[in-house]
């Protein structure tokens, strides 16, 4: 019996896993991570104003992967040997005759003092503490900002950011302390969010005008965080909490490995996903470098297509056949403000942003739509 391995138990992996029991349900198949969980991430924007809790946006995944007959291989990754055919974890080694590695991305944490910041997509605890502080303010100076990977323009994760910010913002005037609090907006990009589109980035900025939210810095370089201070190349911004998104690059483990990685620390892959000079060994999501058009996303929605490419090529190879899929590129998402949302469209033809208040509640249906897959 061939054995299939997947690292990872996020948006890319759960996809893959899905597409390959759906075209072949007699492979052995292997999943890797710490926990048999999966973690809604889009849905941490919420949390901080009430919206949902952290318990509400991690699924358990033990009945999902007893329906899909796979094993759960409880373990963190610290390497890959034999051409990817060895998987090594602190739980022990797990051999394969296909890998699909989907374990996403970290953080880069580069810029002094950054223990002095909240960053929203490390998880539910960060989240939390947001939330906790939060509730805590009569008023002072929040500063909102993101950064990205200079050697890798697409790992970044700015959505978010832009999220947290409006819906805070929302959340204070619905609880009668907007004017108690100064909102701040920096980034070391001259145009943040111009990945959306043109429109959509004058959209942002007039939005942020319109909700009185100052724009403290554009374009200049981090140089220090401090615990109620911003430095930058140009400026300082006071704060008395301070909510960042850095940029992402691969996981720690990479650097154990002799998989082909690009500058900014990513795998390497070709268009049908393969990784650069192995056979049957496959990357997908954050932790994928590929040749992209310059507005390119790191989002779940490109996650899971091309989660699908890989899969389908797994199986083709493992067959003695030729990779065939590829995945479009397209970034779709919903800025949400907690009341209402900007959708925005992007791919290689056309683009466009729309705006409602249907679009909210849009974002909430495709959260439990989603996420009832592996709930049940």
């Amino acid at each position: 019996m061939r054995r299939i391995t997947i690292i990872g138990s996020g948006f890319a992996a759960l996809t893959a896993l899905r597409t390959l029991r759906k075209k072949d349900p007699s492979s052995a198949i292997t999943i890797i991570s710490p926990k048999a969980e999966f973690l809604y991430a889009p849905s941490l924007i919420w949390v901080p104003t009430g919206l949902r809790t952290g318990e509400d946006l991690v699924i358990s995944l033990s009945s999902f992967f007893k329906r899909m007959n796979v094993t759960h291989h409880m373990g963190a990754v610290t390497g890959i040997k034999n051409n990817g055919r060895t998987v090594v974890t602190d739980n022990g080694e797990v051999q394969n005759d296909a890998l699909i590695i989907a374990s996403g991305g970290r953080f880069l944490k580069k810029v002094e003092g950054i223990e002095n910041v909240l960053t929203l997509c490390e998880g539910v605890k960060p989240a939390q503490d947001i939330k906790e502080r939060l509730s805590k303010m009569e008023g002072g100076a929040i500063a909102f900002g993101f950064a990205g990977n200079p050697q890798e323009q697409q790992a970044l994760r700015g959505g978010p950011m832009f999220e947290l910010l409006f819906g805070i913002d929302t959340w204070l005037r619905k609880q009668g302390k907007r004017d108690n609090f100064t909102l701040k907006f920096f980034c070391p990009a001259p145009k943040p969010g111009i990945r959306l589109g043109e429109r959509a980035f004058e959209g942002i900025m007039q939005e942020m005008a319109r909700r009185n939210i100052e724009v403290a810095c554009l374009g200049a370089k981090i140089k220090k965080f401090e615990p109620a201070k911003i430095i930058t190349e140009t400026t300082e911004i006071s704060a008395d909490m301070i909510l960042f998104m850095p940029g992402l690059t691969g996981p720690a483990w990479l650097e154990q490995t002799n998989l082909p990685l690009s500058a900014g620390g990513m795998i390497k892959a070709d268009k049908y996903t393969r990784v650069e000079g192995l056979q049957h060994v496959y990357v997908i999501g954050d932790s994928a470098s590929y040749e992209a058009p310059d507005w390119a996303p790191k989002q779940a929605h490109m996650a899971d297509l091309q989660a699908v490419a890989a899969a389908e090529n797994a199986l083709a190879e493992l067959n003695g056949q030729q990779a065939y899929k590829t995945f479009r590129w397209e970034l779709i998402c919903i800025i949400d403000t907690l009341d209402k949302g900007f959708l925005v469209f992007r791919n290689e033809k056309r683009k466009f942003v729309l705006s409602s208040r249907l679009f909210h509640w849009a974002k909430r249906f495709f959260e439990w739509n989603y996420v009832r897959q592996y709930a049940k």
